[in-house]
């Protein structure tokens, strides 16, 4: 089933949040698809999976991005792309995804992200309305899920045996699942491609599944 954010959520404590979720909540006006979207112009990128390449022409040939920037999350190759409203390419990066994969969320994740099973720290699979927001630190993220604590923001220092930097530099994506759910990526491309293109307004995100092809999901919801 394709995730979403469920906007009117409730504000939780900080403890239980462990400095991971936002200080702010989202705005409760609901936001979907916005109606009559306008599909972006038809654009080739050399390089996308073959899930990443049937996403991106699914969401040319349909407008299901309605006039807003957008990232695909390719987990099979643990990528990220992140493109302009117009369908333009704004760039692209390797990223750290959950632990353990999967493609459903775990209830109730966004409660006790501290206290996640190493089998519950997974990144769900979906269409997710995404929107800037901050941590209790006052850093800067792209909220995915909110009820499920996940977001796109900058890698940062973690346990050493983790090795966040050099799996991210590592070339290849069998080394990248270590985080609680989050997609992480390098300080640079967030800050020069996600926080200028999904950081200052409201976007879409597609995280393609790992267990079955991208188009089966999408075209299910």
């Amino acid at each position: 089933m394709w995730g979403g954010k469920r906007w009117g959520v409730a504000v939780l404590g900080a403890t239980a949040w462990a400095g991971v979720l936002a200080a702010d909540v989202p705005t409760p006006d609901p936001l979907e698809v916005p109606l009559a979207p306008v599909a972006p112009a038809a654009v080739h990128v050399p390089g996308l999976s073959a899930d990443a390449r049937d996403t991106l022409a699914w969401i040319q040939s349909t407008g299901d991005h309605g006039h807003l920037p957008f990232a695909i999350v390719d987990k099979r190759q643990a990528r990220v792309h992140v493109f302009h409203a117009d369908g333009r390419l704004a760039g692209e990066s390797p990223a750290l995804l959950g632990l353990t994969p999967g493609d459903e969320g775990v209830p109730g994740a966004g409660q006790r992200v501290a206290d996640l099973s190493p089998s519950e720290r997974t990144t769900p699979a979906g269409r997710f309305a995404s929107e800037p927001g901050h941590n209790l630190k006052g850093e800067d993220i792209v909220w995915v899920d909110y009820d499920a604590a996940i977001a796109i923001h900058r890698v940062r220092p973690g346990p050493s045996r983790e090795r966040r930097e050099q799996r991210l530099a590592s070339g290849t994506p069998a080394d990248n699942r270590v985080s609680l759910g989050c997609i992480v990526v390098p300080v640079a491309f967030y800050e020069q491609v996600v926080s200028p293109v999904l950081g200052r307004s409201r976007g879409v995100v597609y995280v393609l599944p790992e267990r079955q092809p991208a188009l089966a999901m999408l075209t299910r919801r």
